[in-house]
């Protein structure tokens, strides 16, 4: 069978009955050298292997290693039979090799001597003969079908470590016979598909068992109390499972732990008291789950706790002052919780080794002295909509050692002190936003990887930057000047900046011709500026660049053809400006090529409405299969609608394609994946700023210009559309019969154009419609009966005098409900909607009443009764009236 060996360190350690080493300047000082025929075994082995690198040229040290960015490659060929020539080899790892077109050596089964072996195997039965095997790492084979794995592991009695990740495992059912795990004491199963509840017989597999790993493996149910039976258990790891209920309190009999990870599961519970007794634990991580109630005060016993990571719970109440007196605690994380009150300096006393500092999204504030002198040298700082403020917080001047500092939303109002930006030089990741902090950035110099100023009050020129920095977000600012002198002070350098926000502040004149220097970007939004000019020919070499927005400035000229280089694009947004010409060729024609392997080249958002284009729109158009915004209102556009629009896969219901933000790693569970493309969007009437929900958004918006013909059939295909505006053109036709298949549909404007006929009957199964703008029109007939279209004003259909029925004025005549009711049945094999039915009925009715005047009118006895009876009717309505 194929073999796919596992990503391990790549070793392979020969050793003799007398510790024999092949490293030269060992062998050398031991006086050791290697037999004849071990030496013939090596050279057999080594014969059989495909050495690309030509890495075992000598055997003086084997390292047969292949890490990522190594610059050997891996190994091949066959494995061969020779290393049985090897007596006493006891320690052998074939791993992160490529050796998938290899048969599963079955020899390995005869080496008695082997103790460690690290090899990615399908074929378990031999295994069986290694007696002597403590350390077994199968980690990557597929054992899905190999129901019997776990009595063929068993009939290893030396067996201490058992690595079974990723190996497609999807059935933990109890074991068919006696188990033998006797000297097991770590074992690895994470990462497969065992959709199940744990069984409680694993807890009895190995009364040895000192590590159990599960995690990400979708296992369901509550955690069984017989877990408590694992009495020598140090490491125990069941996160990123779907496991539920409340948290046993048997956990609390487990003494020798040192690491329980619960995170990212569904409890929903209070922490029970007795963790209180886990007086060996290091670590415990219970985030992201539905724990609730308060912090019990009892977790001061848990002196040598290190870790303690209650984020993303419903806990209530104040955080303990016990907590305080945990003396070596590293990292203290209880974000995003209900916790509330104030966090005062006792909450930190003897907090002697703390590192990370994480409160971020809670319901706390920071109540200590100006002058305090924290006892601790943080390294994470994470105090986002925290309260920290309305005062800068000084303390922070006594951290030497931070790399992230985040104080978003941090309600403070103050003056950036002048130390800051100095200490700053430090940050690896620093974000400020969401306050009033104020200041002049104009001789500031910023080193951090990530800076992230955005929506304060800062002032003055732009900030220079170090070649280091990869996100600068200063938007929404008053921020002023040139941004020439940032591009172009430093031409020779190699910029990694990938994310340049400069928007929503009042930067003027033109983008300058330096841009050549920062072939880094990504994103750049430079929207809602002064800034002028015509767009430089040299933002084509940024052939990363994802987003670009120039939206709300004064750009002239035409959009420069070198721009078709950037082939990665997402989105374009340079609306409302004042650009001519028409709109290029080669826009339309970013569409998504599915034999190119990035998927990152599709165009998803083109916004150019408010410019001065002019020209028509191609059929090219439609090859923008992922688009999701298309907005080019208010311009001088002519021509047709093309009728290709079903092409349009995203905005069919289709395809579905997620933009995914650029993400900067800190530490071992932060990173920057914040920055979001934002887009100032007009889908109901009223301008709308879309950030977090924009993927959401499927916008066609093509009103305010000169465009004619009929609305295209094609349109009601899109089915997976939100918003359309086509009003304020001159199409004319029919309203398409099937526009109401366009079920999500949430704002439709045709309103002035020259369309005419009947209201489909269709639009009534629109049950998400919110807005509707059906106004000046040649519209006639009567308004489709629903909940929908009866719930908005008369101002949606006003300027249609022959329209009729609710909410508008005019009640329908016979001649329109018969128009209707034609039109209701027609073409769908229902009799009564037919014209000859209404034909046969008028005659019928016709027929009926001549022949009863006929017999009225010849019949006296008849003739005398029918009046009688009209006489006594009269009378009977006239005393009832009275």
């Amino acid at each position: 069978m194929a073999v796919l060996f596992a990503t391990h360190v790549l070793l392979l350690i020969l050793s003799t009955a007398t510790t024999l080493h092949f490293s030269a300047s060992k062998a050398a000082r031991l006086n050791m050298t290697c037999s004849e025929k071990e030496r013939n075994a090596l050279l057999s082995f080594k014969h059989g292997l495909a050495d690309p690198s030509n890495r075992l040229s000598s055997f003086m040290e084997i390292n047969l290693d292949t890490p990522v960015g190594s610059p050997y490659r891996e190994l091949s060929g066959e494995i061969s039979p020779s290393l049985l020539g090897l007596k006493y080899l006891n320690h052998l790892d074939l791993s992160s090799n490529y050796f998938v077109l290899t048969p599963t050596p079955s020899f390995l089964g005869s080496l008695e001597s082997l103790r460690y072996l690290d090899l990615s195997l399908n074929n378990l039965n031999w295994i069986s003969r290694l007696s002597s095997l403590e350390y077994l790492d199968l980690s990557g084979s597929d054992l899905h079908k190999q129901g019997n794995w776990l009595q063929v592991l068993s009939a290893l009695p030396s067996l201490s470590e058992l690595h079974l990740e990723s190996c497609q495992i999807d059935n933990l059912g109890p074991p068919k016979g006696k188990t033998n795990f006797t000297h097991l004491q770590v074992l690895d199963l994470s990462n497969n598909n065992l959709n199940q509840q744990i069984p409680s017989w694993l807890f009895n597999l190995s009364k040895t068992l000192v590590q159990l790993d599960l995690h990400s493996n979708l296992l369901q149910g509550e955690i069984p109390q017989i877990i408590s039976s694992l009495q020598n258990i140090k490491n125990l790891d069941l996160q990123n499972n779907q496991l539920s209920g409340p948290l046993p309190d048997s956990l609390g009999q487990l003494k020798h732990l040192k690491v329980l990870d619960l995170s990212n599961n569904t409890f929903t519970c209070p922490i029970p008291s007795p963790f209180a007794n886990l007086s060996s634990l290091r670590t415990l991580n219970l985030a992201h789950n539905r724990l609730n109630g308060t912090i019990p005060k009892s977790f001061e016993f848990l002196k040598n706790l290190q870790v303690l990571n209650l984020g993303a719970n419903s806990l209530t109440g104040d955080v303990p002052v016990t907590l305080g007196t945990l003396s070596n605690l590293v990292t203290l994380d209880l974000s995003s919780n209900l916790l509330e009150g104030s966090i005062k300096e006792s909450n930190f006393v003897k907090l002697f080794t703390l590192k990370e500092l994480r409160l971020s999204w809670t319901n706390l504030f920071l109540s200590v002295n100006s002058g305090w002198a924290p006892p601790f040298q943080l390294e994470y700082v994470l105090l986002s909509s925290f309260g920290i403020g309305p005062k800068f917080p000084e303390w922070l001047k006594r951290q030497s050692s931070v790399k992230v500092l985040t104080m978003s939303k941090a309600g403070i109002a103050d003056l950036v002190p002048s130390w800051f930006w100095n200490w700053t030089l430090q940050i690896e990741f620093l974000d400020l936003s969401n306050n009033l902090l104020s200041g002049d950035l104009s001789n500031i110099f910023l080193n951090s990887s990530v800076i992230i100023l955005s929506s304060n009050l800062f002032k003055g020129r732009l900030p220079s930057v170090s070649a280091n920095v990869e996100v600068l977000n200063v938007a929404n600012n008053s921020i002023s000047g040139t941004i020439s002198p940032f591009l172009c002070g430093k031409p020779n350098a190699t910029n990694k900046l990938s994310v340049l926000d400069f928007s929503n502040n009042v930067l003027s004149d033109d983008l300058g011709h330096c841009w050549v220097h920062w072939q880094a970007l990504v994103h750049v939004n430079l929207g809602s500026n002064n800034l002028s000019g015509e767009i430089p020919n040299s933002m084509g070499y940024l052939s990363q660049l994802e987003s670009l927005l120039l939206d709300d400035n004064r750009f002239s000229g035409y959009i420069p053809s070198t721009l078709q280089n950037c082939s990665t694009m997402k989105f374009i947004d340079m609306g409302n400006n004042q650009l001519s010409d028409t709109i290029p060729d080669w826009m339309w024609e970013m569409q998504y090529d599915r034999n190119v392997i990035n998927p990152s080249q599709y165009l998803m958002v083109l916004r150019l409405r408010s410019n001065n284009f002019n020209g028509s729109i191609t059929q090219n158009m439609c090859q923008l299969s992922c688009l999701i915004v298309l907005d080019l209102g208010n311009k001088s556009l002519s021509g047709s609608i093309p009728n290709c629009l079903d092409d349009m896969k995203t905005m069919a219901g289709e395809d579905d394609f997620f933009a995914n933000p650029s993400s900067y790693s800190y530490g071992s569970d932060f990173s920057y994946n914040h920055y979001k493309e934002t887009l100032a969007l007009v889908p109901k009437k009223d301008e709308l700023e879309y950030k977090d929900n924009l993927i959401l958004v499927r916008m066609i918006d093509l009103s305010s210009n000169k465009l004619s013909g009929a609305i295209p059939s094609e349109i009601s295909k899109l089915s997976a559309l939100r918003f359309l505006n086509l009003s304020r053109n001159h199409l004319s036709g029919e309203i398409p019969n099937d526009m109401g298949k366009m079920k999500l549909l949430e704002s439709l404007d045709l309103s002035l154009n020259n369309i005419s006929g009947q209201i489909p009957q269709s639009l009534s199964d629109l049950s998400f419609l919110s807005f509707l703008n059906l106004s000046y029109h040649n519209l006639s007939g009567r308004i489709p009966t629903s909940t929908q279209l009866q719930s908005f004003e008369e101002l949606s259909y006003t300027g249609n005098p022959e329209l009729c029925g609710p909410p508008v004025t005019k009640n329908c005549t016979n001649k329109e409900w018969l128009r209707e009711s034609a039109s209701v049945g027609h073409g769908d094999g229902n009799f009564f909607g037919t014209s000859e039915f209404y034909i046969g009925m008028g005659v019928g009715f016709a027929a009926g009443f001549w022949g009863f005047c006929s017999v009225v009118f010849f019949n006296r006895t008849w003739r005398r009764a029918y009046f009688h009876y009209l006489d006594h009717l009269r009378d009977l309505i006239y005393v009832m009236i009275v």
